[in-house]
């Protein structure tokens, strides 16, 4: 299986020009992936620099036969027109996997009157692959308030604690047609996104942090890499936006029992179509 974790930024490149298409067509050149998981994708939000269109959860799906999308809107905002449309701003999956699940979880936000910030959120998928089921979760963390990056991280972990607990004491379907689905769900996640957490800050280091209960979070990246810092993968070439520097803060976790079968996972250094740079996993 593999797996592209991106913020691509609504389509922005590191110049400021707004083109999605051309940044799937960027992400399928560096690999033929089964799941593509994207940050900054917006519906309504056509003020944003460079002028997004209409819909960009519509654009993926155009752009990817055969893909299932799926969306969750973490800012949900109204029009600036009066209009009754929406300005959306969120996380995208698309994957040719079949998807049994999907659940969308609603990130904490503290009150921080220190900082701006907007309501974060994580899309989980439960998708089936030739090894059996497995969770995709993709997620974009705060970037200003500390606080609010460490509550979101605290509750990605419960949510792993939660799904280990539906794996042991799983419910049945209520019926085959009805809303009450069977509550299993596997105990083995990918966690990707942009952390807005640099590379071993305390927030990274709360995340990877052993869990009592469930299988914890390793770095892909790392761990593939013993001993090595991960490449840079925000302003590394947008340096108007990133003034103060390039940072590390994209990551892909997955649970450790998913060690064994980590074969690859590199960062793209290369291409300049967002102020982030991708992440290719790919798993036995």
């Amino acid at each position: 299986m593999k797996l592209v974790s991106w913020n691509v930024q609504w389509g922005r490149d590191a110049g400021g020009r707004v083109d999605l298409d051309r940044t799937l067509k960027a992400a399928r050149r560096l690999a033929d992936f089964d799941v593509i998981c994207m940050q900054e994708i917006t519906r309504g939000f056509g003020v944003l620099p460079g002028g997004p269109g209409p819909d960009q959860f519509a654009e993926i799906a155009q752009a990817l036969p055969g893909y299932t999308v799926l969306d969750a809107i973490g800012a949900d905002l109204p029009s600036l027109d009066g209009s009754p449309s929406r300005r959306q701003f969120g996380n995208a999956i698309a994957t040719r996997l079949p998807v049994s699940l999907v659940l969308r979880h609603s990130l904490p936000w503290p009150a921080d009157a220190s900082a701006p910030s907007m309501q974060r959120v994580a899309l989980e998928a439960v998708v089936e692959t030739s090894s059996g089921p497995l969770r995709i979760l993709v997620t974009h963390l705060e970037f200003y308030s500390l606080q609010q990056r460490l509550a979101q991280v605290d509750e990605l972990r419960r949510l792993q604690l939660e799904a280990a607990d539906h794996a042991a004491h799983p419910a049945a379907a209520e019926n085959a047609t009805g809303p009450f689905a069977p509550t299993s769900r596997p105990v083995s996640a990918v966690v990707c996104g942009d952390f807005n957490s640099r590379f071993d800050s305390e927030a990274y280091r709360r995340f990877i942090a052993p869990l009592a209960g469930a299988p914890g979070f390793i770095d892909a990246w790392t761990t593939l890499h013993p001993g090595q810092t991960p490449p840079l993968t925000a302003g590394v070439y947008d340096t108007k936006q990133w003034s103060d520097g390039p940072i590390t803060c994209d990551f892909v976790f997955v649970t450790e029992d998913l060690r064994a079968r980590l074969r690859s996972c590199e960062i793209d250094g290369a291409t300049q179509a967002s102020d982030h740079q991708p992440i290719v996993l790919e798993l036995d």
